[in-house]
């Protein structure tokens, strides 16, 4: 696992197949890397590389060659300076030790060989000093193992770090307060790598280590000395380093906030830990004392912490739906939050089921387990962390708990679960795939479902999942894709891009056949079409051959007219190139006779009127509120042009428009695209007007851009000169903001780089008493105290048991008409 800006020696699989993979943030980003790949024969080590500052003897890596290392001056060798490679019994070949590092003279660290020792932080006990970075190596001969006891440990969180790799997994990271558990090598050294950062400085760690030989202690003619101490704590009896077998673990001390239970720190003793009512347990509830190797007994975990609880609830059955905070804008930095969820019924379990999952990747997680022990590593169902919506999760008891934790950075819109009570032994209705049929409506332990997709589609996953006796299905539900070469006979149909919407990926050549009856055409409509510019195409053919004539070719983002044919055979031909794409597109078929019009469809964010599609009728299209016609009259009537049967005129289409000036009472404001994305290089504006003397209120239902570049302002006026109310991107914004006049000015400007869903607001024209505020409202779970709502009153708020306030100050009236502060949420 590499990161950062040192070139890392080179890596070596131990079977036929490598993996890489790249995962970068949101922000700033680096010139990444180059690599070199070749296969090695199992005879072979490879080459090892050369570290900073180091010299290679040796140009011969295959078994039984050796070679040496030396440093260049000024730096001193750690590690064995001597490498052969050797056979291991898999049939392959490796090195018998890790390249060595080059150190300067000065710097910490070292080589440590032996059959035990101690390696401390610098310093310590005492504080460790700012900006170090010392690699300590530990050796021991081929075969043998290393084990790694804490004593101490203390470093500030994330900043100050040791890592430790020869382990499994190959990489260990470890910071905080927590004595780590052991750590056993797989191979026949460790090597502690200790980074500081500038500022804050604790006491460090200490650690013993112990090899273990490859062959048992007694045929090497090693002897344990009796010693007359009785405690049998660590302890030193000879210059050889061998330590008295322990049977005692050292005390795990209590987290702070929290307890322990249990005194007994001998060998199988079991101590357990509970935190203080607000706080949530991470880690271990309880843990053992076991012997580690020979010489050592330790805990089979570090002591678990209890963190102050900042958010969640306890919820009850039989069903109801919960958020992250501030669902669907951004949840929290740094919160603690817990939901605990009883079935009213003890004799049925819990199920829950994500509308939305949006949390930042790796970083931000929302743990799921079993009963109502919060933090219980042995309850765990499941750990979530992404974008990727969760398939259904149920509990095996009647209780269920989930921890939402989040880190100090930007976070993302969270999530909306719908839990509810459900039979014991069973898994849940996993729904049905998109475009696909299930067989099967048992959803009890061993029932099976059967899967398979609409015509046209082609599975993917598998055919049938097992309802299993942990109340977990066997396996997802599968997805249904549309093929890349296919012929359609039905009369009407769908036809996606490869992977629609999550983009079609590269090099495709795709083509598509629909085929209606002789003397019957065929009608196109394009629901969604988004393909990269100048680079990707999609041609229309009237015909079923690569030479017949072409109706249309499309590219780009604009979502292309209604297409009908003037036979019974439509060739599409999908071309992408070799980098970037889209999300590609949606168009539905249907067939239709020669006396009648194609059935256009309801254009999406509209509404139709009429359902007779014969030579002679007419439809109306009306727009949803928010959206205006960008394309075409409200009415259009089948009729006799040229000798066809066609509409008076192309299929209306609705749009949110960039921009425009708005005086009814109440209303909607859409970004540009909605509900899908806006565009690029975005510059509208809207202008809300009231009647005199009246104020307006604008309120946010959904709101996600581009954080930093794709920005909303909202002016208290008529135009960009007014007052600034606020300025607004990512997914941070009020509940809802006033003027202070009969005007309102909205700037909603994008970058030339990505774009998001955009916003919709709800404007409303009302009236403002000179004297007052208008109500605040009440908190869901809450309330309010005080109902005088003059310039100058205030007003306070309180919760439900079980539930606590966003924030608690009061509200004040001020003399703009504003309140203080926004109105308070009981989470």
């Amino acid at each position: 696992r590499l990161t950062g800006f040192h070139l890392p020696p080179p890596v070596t699989s131990t079977k036929s197949v490598f993996s890489l993979r790249l995962t970068s943030d949101f922000a700033v980003s680096a010139h990444g890397f180059k690599v070199y790949y070749e296969e090695l024969q199992s005879s072979s080590c490879g080459n090892p590389g050369v570290p900073p500052k180091g010299i290679l003897y040796g140009t011969r890596f295959d078994v039984g060659d050796k070679i040496r290392y030396s440093c260049v001056t000024g730096y001193i060798l750690d590690g064995h300076p001597q490498l052969t490679c050797i056979a291991n019994s898999v049939n392959t070949a490796s090195w018998d030790f890790p390249v060595p590092i080059c150190r300067a003279e000065d710097a910490c660290g070292g080589t440590m060989r032996g059959s035990s020792g101690i390696i401390s932080s610098p310093n310590f006990p005492n504080e460790y000093h700012n900006n170090a970075d010392c690699t300590w190596t530990i050796v021991a001969e081929p075969g043998d193992t290393i084990s790694l006891i804490f004593t101490d440990f203390q470093m500030e969180e994330k900043y100050d770090y040791l890592e430790i790799e020869g382990s499994e997994p190959p990489t260990i990271g470890l910071s905080g307060m927590n004595i780590p558990p052991p750590v056993i090598s797989n191979k026949n050294w460790l090597r502690l790598h200790f980074v500081t950062d500038s500022n804050h400085r604790y006491r460090g760690f200490s650690a013993h280590y112990q090899v273990k030989k490859a062959i048992d202690f007694k045929s090497r003619g090693f002897k344990l000395f009796p010693g007359k101490d009785n405690s049998n704590k660590f302890s030193i009896l000879n210059e050889g380093g061998i330590k008295q077998a322990s049977n005692l673990c050292p005390d795990p001390g209590e987290p702070e906030n929290g307890k322990r239970i249990g005194s007994d720190f001998s060998l199988g003793a079991t101590v357990q830990f509970s935190c203080d009512e607000d706080y949530v347990l991470q880690g271990s509830k309880s843990i053992t004392c076991q012997r580690i190797v020979e010489v050592f007994a330790a805990w089979s975990d570090h002591r678990p912490v209890c963190k102050v609880k900042t958010c969640g609830s306890n919820l009850q059955g039989p069903g109801g739906t919960f958020t992250s905070p501030n669902f669907p804008f951004q949840y929290d930095s740094n919160a603690q939050c817990v939901w605990v969820i009883t079935a009213i019924n003890t004799n049925k379990v819990i199920q829950i089921n994500f509308e939305e999952f949006d949390l930042e990747i790796g970083y931000d997680t929302l743990t799921i387990g079993d009963g109502g022990e919060v933090g219980d590593p042995k309850t765990v169902l499941q750990v979530l962390t992404g974008s990727f919506v969760p398939d259904l999760i149920v509990s095996m008891s009647n209780q269920m708990w989930l921890h939402l934790q989040t880190d100090e950075s930007v976070g993302s819109i969270g999530f909306k679960v719908n839990y509810k009570e459900i039979e014991k032994e069973s898994c849940g209705d996993p729904g049905t795939p998109l475009y696909g049929i299930r067989e099967g409506d048992g959803f009890s332990n061993r029932d099976v479902l059967r899967f398979e997709c609409q015509f046209g589609f082609e599975l993917i996953g598998e055919k049938s999942i097992i309802c299993q006796e942990n109340n977990q299905w066997s396996a997802n539900i599968p997805i249904c894709i549309f093929p890349c070469l296919s012929n359609f006979t039905a009369p009407m149909g769908t036809v996606l891009s490869p992977d629609y919407p999550e983009g079609y990926g590269n090099n495709l050549n795709c083509i598509w056949t629909i085929i209606s009856d002789p003397g019957s055409r065929i009608h196109l409509s394009f629901n969604d079409f988004d393909l990269e510019s100048q680079f990707d195409f999609l041609a229309v053919k009237d015909g079923d051959s690569p030479d017949s004539p072409i109706i249309g070719t499309f590219t780009g983002a604009e979502v292309p007219s209604h297409l009908t044919s003037n036979g019974h055979i439509l060739r599409l031909e999908f071309q992408a190139d070799h980098s970037m794409s889209g999300r590609g597109f949606n168009i539905t078929y249907n067939t239709f006779g020669h006396n009648e019009c194609p059935d256009p469809g309801v254009p999406i964010n509209a509404r139709r009127f009429g359902d007779n599609f014969q030579l002679g009728s007419s439809i109306s299209i009306i727009c949803e509120e928010g959206f205006i016609k960008t394309q075409g009259t409200e009415t259009i009537t089948c009729m006799l042009m040229d000798g066809k049967v066609m509409w008076s005129g192309p299929i209306p289409k609705c749009g949110a428009p960039c921009g425009g000036h708005f005086s009814s009472p109440s209303g909607v404001i859409l970004s540009p695209g909605w509900p899908g994305y806006y565009k690029d290089s975005l510059n509208c504006e809207w202008v809300i007007e009231a009647e005199p003397g009246h104020s307006i209120k604008i309120t946010f239902e959904r709101f996600q851009t581009e954080l930093n570049y794709d920005v909303l302002e909202v002016h208290d006026g008529p135009n960009l000169l007014s007052p600034l109310l606020g300025s607004y991107n990512g997914t941070q914004v009020p509940q809802f903001l006033f003027s202070s006049s009969n005007f309102m000015y909205l700037l909603f400007t994008t970058d030339n780089s990505r774009s998001n869903n955009g916003f919709k607001i709800h404007y409303e024209s009302v009236t403002v008493n000179t004297y007052s505020c208008l109500d605040p409202g009440i908190p869901v779970h809450g309330r309010r105290y005080g109902h005088d709502f003059s310039i100058g009153s205030t007003v306070s708020f309180s919760c439900d048991p079980g539930y606590r306030l966003s924030h608690e100050e009061p509200l004040l009236c001020e003399k703009n008409h504003w309140w203080s502060h926004p109105l308070p949420t009981c989470d």
